[in-house]
């Protein structure tokens, strides 16, 4: 059995996402491929083939690849699939849009979001927001799957792959790249952090959010928010953790003026420890916190940032 793993990257670096595809991978076979489909992307090929499990780096270096549209990624992977027993990519953004469409075309189901190999046919993967766990087999001959980062850890690095640059599929005609606007921000990738420092809609407005901003500078963290802090309009819409947002699990995680819905909870609650601030003692929240804090989060903020110096 070998599994290819299509890697998410910039063309110069890997995404950490990669590393956790690849855990996933190494479970599910004896031998793991990694298709770089991008334009100049020698980089994020060298980072590939040091990555512990792997044993081949397939590059498909082409200029419809730049930009990482997903028809052309899915057409590079279609050709490839029928040599192997499964495929996968990171359940982020970029694997949600290339998948699908390679298990439609070979008509297979789809394996949505693993967070557990128990055999090489038989998967675990959260269904009704997190609330039950279900175990999936497929007797599909290609297993297309995408994989919920934080139910893996990264990879080791320190491998030696083979880099095999293979031939490239024409451009599908189908999309085409116009532009690209990214969020600047100085502090950590959310999904990416290793602190997340998130308000709710106790936080009562977008400007009320800036007391938070100290406490995550101090503590190296990116900022996050609920839905509902999101859909009044206190802060953009990529702040957003949980279940329709980013589903995240750092090391910390403080959740401010957040009540803890189901649909919050789900994007959060694999965080390895929770600190809860809120001044409703019900709040569900405080079911999946290692330490809470009843009070008023604005005389609770000045007085952690205080015992912090």
């Amino acid at each position: 059995m070998t599994a290819l793993v299509i890697a998410e990257h910039d063309n110069a670096s890997l995404k950490a996402s990669t590393l956790n595809t690849v855990t996933a991978a190494v479970l599910c076979s004896n031998e793991v491929h990694i298709l770089i489909a991008g334009h100049g992307c020698a980089g994020a090929a060298t980072a590939a083939a040091q990555i512990a499990g792997v044993t081949k780096v397939l590059v498909a270096d082409g200029e419809q690849f730049a930009n990482g549209l997903a028809e052309n990624i899915a057409e590079q992977a279609l050709a490839l699939a029928p040599g192997y027993t499964h495929v996968l990519a990171p359940a982020t953004a970029y694997g949600k849009n290339i998948l699908p469409r390679v298990a439609a075309r070979l008509d297979v189901g789809q394996i949505s979001e693993i967070t557990k190999v128990e055999s090489p046919d038989t998967f675990e993967r959260p269904i009704y927001a997190g609330n039950a766990i279900a175990t999936v087999q497929s007797l599909d001959a290609i297993k297309v799957i995408t994989v919920r980062t934080t139910g893996f850890d990264a990879a080791a690095t320190g491998g030696a792959a083979t880099v095999e640059n293979i031939s490239v599929v024409a451009d599908s005609g189908k999309s085409a790249f116009v532009s690209r606007e990214l969020a600047k921000s100085d502090r950590p990738e959310l999904t990416a952090a290793k602190v997340i420092v998130s308000g709710g809609r106790g936080m009562g407005s977008g400007e009320n959010f800036k007391i938070l901003e100290p406490l995550a500078d101090k503590l190296g963290a990116a900022m996050g928010a609920s839905r509902a802090a999101v859909d009044a309009g206190y802060v953009p819409n990529d702040w957003q953790v949980g279940q329709t947002g980013k589903i995240v699990a750092p090391q910390l995680y403080i959740a401010v003026g957040i009540s803890g819905a189901i649909q919050h909870l789900a994007g959060m609650k694999d965080s390895k420890t929770i600190v809860a601030i809120n001044k409703d003692p019900e709040a569900p929240i405080f079911s999946v916190a290692d330490y809470g804090l009843v009070g008023d989060l604005f005389e609770a903020i000045p007085a952690l940032m205080q015992e912090l110096g």
